[in-house]
This record gives C-alpha cells, sequence and structure tokens, in this order.
C-alpha cells in the first residue's frame, strides 16, 4: 500500500484542518488506518486509528473530543478533522496502514507509512 498525506498547514490556535491520506495499491478495506504525529524532539505519538469498514474508532487522550478520522473506502482515502487547534498540536503529523490491528497503539503495528505533512498551530 502507498500512502500521501495531505492537509497539513499553518493555522492558528483554535482554528481547524482536514488531513487526507490517499492509498493506493491494495483494497484498502483490508487495512486498519492509524494517524500519529512527531514533534521536533520527541517520539512518534499515537493520534487515532480507525478499522479497515470504519466502525472501529479509538482516539489517544490528547485528541480527544477534538479530532475526528473517517475513511472513504470507494476513494481509498482516509480523513483526520482536527478542531480546536493548540500550539502543543504542532506537528509532523503521518498516516499509517495495517493489515492486522494488534499492536497498531504504536508505531510498530503498521505495516505502510505515508511521508508525513506539516501541522503548525500558531498562538
Amino acid at each position: 500500500v502507498q500512502l500521501q498525506a495531505s492537509g497539513g498547514g499553518l493555522v492558528q490556535a483554535g482554528g481547524s484542518l482536514r488531513l487526507s491520506c490517499a492509498a493506493s495499491g491494495r483494497t484498502f478495506s483490508y487495512y486498519l488506518m492509524g494517524w500519529f504525529r512527531q514533534a521536533p524532539g520527541k517520539e512518534r505519538e499515537f493520534i487515532a486509528r480507525i478499522s479497515g469498514e470504519g466502525s472501529i474508532i479509538h482516539y489517544a487522550d490528547s485528541v480527544k473530543g477534538r479530532f475526528t478520522t473517517s475513511r472513504d473506502n470507494a476513494k481509498n482515502t482516509g480523513y483526520l478533522q482536527m478542531n480546536s487547534l493548540k500550539p502543543e498540536d504542532t506537528a509532523v503529523y503521518y498516516c499509517a496502514a495495517a493489515r492486522f490491528s494488534s499492536g497498531t497503539l504504536g508505531p510498530t503495528g503498521y505495516d505502510y507509512w505515508g511521508q508525513g505533512t506539516l501541522v503548525t498551530v500558531s498562538s
């Protein structure tokens, strides 16, 4: 699976952005999709994951209630809607895909990664 993340940019605190992750190469619905972020000097952090059919979703506590993940398997695309953004949300955001759900609350559980898209939230 090839993944292409997009939609990052500069936004003021309190604003919103929607990230997209376009997939190609394999049957998209077979894969769980995860979102991670990595700020400078920090480890890659789990944000959210969504099952292949979109019925099971988990969020990190740090984004719960502000971020929403979804997917459109007909378009082979996943989404991360980010609202009420804070300066501490500034990071490179990555999408990833996993064939199986085991270990997917951490980065090692994923088989494929997108290239990352930078989100900068100004105060």
